[in-house]
């Protein structure tokens, strides 16, 4: 186990520096000039080279990138181009909203998909599948900018019991964080929960028909014991792979709900900073979210171990 978590901790930091050139080539890659676009279009040349030499833009691609990776092993990301602050510092006081977006959704998809997925499985060939995956469809088919419309149009127009836009942390009030994100995290989260139910239907009707479930009932096992201990737990691998690719798409791709509910969060800064050809912002929100998408595929792994102990990694029994 030791060995398997260094090789894969060595695998991931390769991983995360290969990001960091394809992000670095590919954002210089964009259309435009920064420095003429934080200037102006009525700016003089000499003052467009002013600010070329001001954030480097001037020198060459591999002395950029070289001062890059310096700065980033002293945890700066440079400044930005649009508003002259920290980018490490912005990321921080953005990412706190989109985490916990993503927590509440994820929390919304995990009950409602994996609850329905069972249900459909047990309930195989009845209203109980039809219903379900009626549902699914629909989650999957209702765009997010709509459905965030209505909910905004209905909840808190029609009938004003939640709050249409802003955002308060969880560790402010708990209370009011709950009623800023029970909207957006519905709309985030039904998507999410259709793929979790229909990945949770598809293993659990292959674990139900497996020996040890046969097994498990002639030992005079209740319907449940065998539902939930048996055939849930190892459909589980499946469903935990998706839930762990999705929250990375949770956390860099809830622009379009952040924009709607007007919450200041990861998916907002990324699209200022693309508008804006800030280099340095597209920089660090790409590279947060190549973190981000690594870390949680290290996390599945592990969390595969505790599913089932039988799984060996590395060729090894953990």
């Amino acid at each position: 186990m030791g060995r398997y978590l260094l090789r894969r901790l060595v695998e991931s930091a390769v991983t995360l520096v290969l990001a960091t050139m394809v992000v670095f080539l590919g954002v210089r890659a964009l259309p435009g000039d920064p420095a003429r676009t934080l200037a102006g279009e009525e700016a003089d040349p000499v003052a467009i080279d002013e600010i070329r030499r001001q954030y480097g833009l001037d020198q060459p691609v591999p002395v950029q990138y070289y001062r890059y990776l310096e700065n980033l092993a002293r945890g700066e990301m440079g400044d930005s181009l649009r508003t002259g602050l920290p980018v490490t510092e912005t990321i921080r006081d953005a990412l706190p909203v989109t985490l916990q977006l993503a927590v509440f959704s994820l929390a919304v998809a995990v009950l409602i998909g994996i609850g329905t997925g069972v249900v459909a499985a047990v309930r195989r060939r009845g209203p109980a599948e039809w219903g379900a995956n009626t549902v699914a469809l629909l989650g999957l088919s209702i765009p997010n900018f709509w459905l965030g419309l209505m909910a905004i149009l209905v909840f808190a127009i029609a009938f004003p019991v939640l709050p249409a836009s802003g955002f308060v942390s969880v560790f402010e009030n708990p209370v009011e964080s709950f009623r800023h994100l029970l909207m957006p995290s519905l709309v985030l989260g039904t998507g999410l929960a259709a793929v979790v139910m229909r990945q949770t239907r598809s293993a659990m009707l292959e674990s139900l028909s497996a020996d040890y479930v046969r097994t498990a009932r002639a030992k005079g096992l209740s319907g449940a014991q065998v539902v939930l201990s048996h055939a849930l737990r190892n459909s589980l691998i499946v469903v935990v792979t998706i839930v762990g690719l999705q929250l990375g798409g949770l956390i860099s791709g809830a622009v379009v709900t952040e924009q709607i509910f007007v919450l200041p969060g990861f998916g907002k800064l990324t699209i200022d900073a693309v508008f804006t050809r800030d280099y340095p912002m597209i920089q660090g929100v790409v590279l947060v979210t190549a973190a981000a998408y690594i870390g949680i595929n290290l996390l599945v792994d592990m969390l595969y171990s505790v599913i089932d102990p039988r799984i060996r990694v590395g060729g090894a029994a953990l």
